[in-house]
């Protein structure tokens, strides 16, 4: 499938089941799944089944990894990690801003190989955004080549933004305090892309949250791994997630933090 035919894909779907739901979800179409925040919708089930058989039916061999489906079967991770050749899909990242009739969502997919990112791509139906990465290939919003980031040297200047609300406002060395975050991994890896901040912060690390925003964001010279130094890839297992506009951020993040 080309890299153009997945984000049409993607587009259609949302245009599908995900938009005509937006502001308009009926209490029975959303549900719970681990706790009474971490929420799921009609559309993103919907959505998720449609993007998996359109992938299944050009890939029948590559492994699917949907966010939805890993809550009906935790099992599903295992056999992603061991793949030669797999996709993750989150059909609507940032269920909860969804559900409260914020713009800040989006459907996002990832193509690995070997343990690899190769293709990424990122659809955010409301603003009408489409950031697609390749590797080596650099990365676009909609269609247009996006810049490579240089961030400053600063400390005291970077912007860093966490989705642990629990943070927010926690002063580290000479960093500004902590912000949060656009809480949806759609909006955040594409605002740091944009030089919008310099860094972002996670506790929680599923492949299809962060998998596809960590290509785009290193394709433009950034770097994303673990408070603990190792490179960010499909089949990390960090604790937390540090995703940065470049090494010297990075490195100086990973000191105070």
């Amino acid at each position: 499938m080309g890299t153009d035919h997945v984000l049409r894909l993607l587009q259609e779907v949302a245009d599908a089941v995900i938009t005509p739901r937006f502001r308009s979800l009926d209490e029975d179409e959303i549900s719970s799944k681990t706790h009474p925040g971490d929420l799921v919708t009609v559309a993103d089930r919907e959505a998720e089944v449609i993007i998996t058989r359109e992938l299944s039916a050009a890939y029948p061999d590559a492994v699917i990894l949907g966010e939805e489906a890993f809550a009906d079967d935790a099992s599903s991770m295992a056999g992603f990690r061991r793949a030669e050749h797999a996709f993750t899909v989150d059909p609507v990242d940032g269920t909860r801003n969804f559900v409260h009739g914020s713009p800040d969502h989006a459907v996002m997919v990832a193509e690995t190989r070997g343990g690899r990112t190769v293709r990424a791509w990122i659809w955010q139906p409301q603003h009408e955004l489409a950031y697609v990465a390749e590797v080596g290939a650099g990365a676009t919003r909609n269609g247009e080549a996006l810049p490579r980031l240089e961030p400053g040297t600063d400390p005291a200047r970077w912007r860093v933004r966490t989705s642990a609300r629990r943070r927010v406002g926690e002063q580290v060395g000479p960093l500004a305090p902590l912000e949060l975050s656009w809480v949806s991994c759609g909006i955040d890896y594409p605002k740091l892309a944009e030089g919008e901040c310099e860094g972002l912060l996670y506790h929680g690390t599923r492949p299809w949250d962060h998998v596809p925003g960590a290509l785009l964001v290193s394709e433009l010279g950034g770097v994303v791994g673990s408070d603990e130094g190792e490179a960010y890839g499909p089949r990390s297992e960090p604790g937390r997630i540090l995703a940065t506009a470049g090494r010297g951020v990075y490195d100086g993040l990973r000191r105070e933090l």
